[in-house]
């Protein structure tokens, strides 16, 4: 994949925000994958459907919903505690420390955020093994958004909000490309982090992968550390 050229309008960038799941890690390290089969049988539970049945209802959900936590609450009337306690007791040794990219990270100028769709817990286990516990500003989850995921505006507005946060001196890093279209249409710079090339699963839908045209990706990279660094200089 060609990365975009480097842009010299990041550098009025003053407030750095960061998906967590398969942005700040590679997506080859399939933790998703492991919620995702938990998701499944969460499914399976609520709806008593059989597996397949209860897999494709999730995945309408999390396309239809934002997240499937979202549709079962919206639907079912889920309590979500239970449902991210349930979810995120995972493996957590596939992530592998990455010095590079959180001393990159570190030394970005100004404030650094993840503004993830899963929940705190899980976003500390994740920088704990990324070696980056210290790294971030705060962490804004799932119930900080009050249970309204990205892509929906209510998540990024109550986000801007919380923290004081210009959408013109900001930047989003995001996998989904549909993530982005918020922020671009704020004001946000925005970059896409992409999966590698040879990545494959039959758990995650073409969609997730694919690299849109569209205006409100600005950039896009498969190679995070690497597009900070040069950033950097």
């Amino acid at each position: 994949m060609t990365q975009n050229p480097l842009p010299a309008d990041l550098s009025h960038v003053t407030d750095w925000v960061f998906d967590l799941d398969n942005t700040l890690y590679p997506r080859r390290c399939n933790l998703f994958s492991q919620i995702d089969i938990r998701i499944t049988h969460y499914m399976m539970e609520v709806t008593r459907l059989d597996f397949e049945a209860a897999r494709a209802l999730q995945k309408v959900y999390y396309r239809d919903y934002g997240t499937t936590l979202n549709g079962l609450m919206q639907v079912h009337k889920i309590d979500p505690d239970h449902f991210l306690n349930t979810v995120h007791a995972i493996d957590y040794s596939p992530v592998d420390p990455h010095p590079v990219l959180v001393e990159t990270i570190r030394a970005l100028p100004g404030r650094k955020f993840i503004l993830t769709n899963g929940d705190t817990g899980h976003a500390r286990a994740v920088l704990g093994r990324l070696g980056g516990s210290d790294l971030f500003e705060h962490v804004h989850d799932i119930r900080a958004m009050t249970y309204v995921p990205k892509p929906h505006k209510q998540a990024y507005d109550g986000f801007l909000a919380e923290y004081g946060i210009a959408p013109e001196r900001a930047v989003m890093f995001d996998d989904l490309e549909k993530n982005l279209v918020v922020p671009h249409e704020m004001g946000m710079a925005t970059v896409q982090v992409m999966a590698e090339d040879d990545y494959r699963n039959d758990q995650v839908e073409s969609w997730e992968l694919e690299r849109s045209a569209g205006p409100h990706v600005h950039h896009a990279t498969q190679d995070l550390a690497g597009f900070l660094r040069a950033l950097l200089g």
